[in-house]
């Protein structure tokens, strides 16, 4: 196979993205990561940036939250665990995909009429113990799940059809987009497919930011607080055991997170602040520690957050450094 030629398109652009990580080997810089990062306070102003909030990038399974809440406005009503599961990336639990099917079940839905990729569970754990029991990959078992039974269950309550769900001209997706861009005020300059068959909106960390902390803030009874309220309550269905999304709603008592496949990280706060990160090279690893670094600047470090820190790297089985975040805060 010939090699491939180097991206020259001049119609990419790529974002100004900074240094936010690096990794540390007894005193010398191995590795760093870059990315951009924007911290919005309750009225909209920027509290902190760093890089390129404002280029375009695809916010992932970030998205789920403000497509819960364009469900919920179209009449989507179901008990708080499962509606957390409606926003989740979870990680294929038997108390995880028996949640998406039964949001099927209270709809006289079946798994026939999901239309996400099936795929294995996404937590390593779930995924082993999956295998062992002779499981192969499913579309319950895959971790949008929820989401998708939810936005079936959503085609029933209206009258609209279920084959076809995910088309972005169906009218469940329509309702979506225009849900996005009144959370994030912002007009998608592109649409692409998720991974699991979605349609994506091209959007900046800026709108995404403002999206969470308007869903983190809304006032009760809104569908805004009805998905806030659920996922705040059921971390566990958010994402998983052992995931920190889900430990770090359970140690900061009424933060709303949502992380994203390519290095995403969302979270809003009851006052109306938020925060948006996008690692560059869609690093995962480099996520945490960017996040918890953001979030003590907010002033949310009272101690609940360091036991959350990567794990030391290690030389010979034994501690020589660490990944840490760069200050991207001044």
């Amino acid at each position: 196979m010939l090699p491939q030629p180097l991206a020259t398109d001049p119609a990419i652009v790529r974002p100004a993205h900074v240094p936010v990580a690096e990794q540390i080997r007894d005193g010398l810089v191995e590795s760093v990561h870059y990315g951009s990062v924007i911290a919005l306070a309750a009225d909209g102003g920027t509290i902190f940036s760093a890089g390129d909030p404002l280029a375009l990038f695809y916010p992932r399974s970030s998205l789920k939250p403000l497509q819960a809440v364009a469900m919920v406005r179209a009449g989507l009503r179901l008990p708080a665990p499962l509606l957390a599961l409606s926003a989740a990336s979870h990680s294929g639990a038997g108390m995880h995909q028996d949640g998406a099917r039964r949001i099927l079940d209270l709809h006289g839905l079946d798994e026939q009429a999901l239309e996400n990729a099936p795929d294995l569970p996404y937590g390593r754990a779930e995924s082993s113990e999956w295998l062992r029991g002779g499981g192969a990959a499913s579309r319950l078992a895959q971790n949008c799940s929820g989401k998708h039974a939810a936005m079936a269950a959503t085609c029933v309550l209206n009258g609209w059809p279920v084959r076809g769900y995910l088309e972005p001209q169906h009218p469940l997706q329509q309702a979506i987009a225009g849900v996005v861009s009144e959370l994030t005020g912002e007009e998608p300059a592109l649409v692409s497919t998720d991974g699991c068959g979605t349609p994506l909106f091209a959007l900046t960390l800026r709108g995404m930011a403002r999206a969470f902390g308007l869903i983190a803030s809304a006032a009760p009874g809104t569908a805004e607080a009805t998905v806030a309220a659920a996922m705040r309550a059921h971390p566990e269905q958010v994402a998983g055991d052992g995931r920190d999304v889900t430990e770090l709603m359970r140690r900061l008592p009424g933060l709303l997170a949502k992380d994203g496949f390519e290095g995403l990280q969302l979270a809003g706060l009851p006052d109306g602040r938020a925060l948006a990160i996008k690692i560059a090279d869609g690093s995962d690893r480099a996520r945490l520690p960017v996040t918890l670094h953001a979030l003590q600047a907010m002033g949310l470090d009272d101690g609940a957050l360091g036991v959350l820190g990567p794990e030391p790297v290690l030389g010979g089985g034994r501690p020589v450094g660490r990944l840490r975040a760069v200050d991207f805060t001044r």
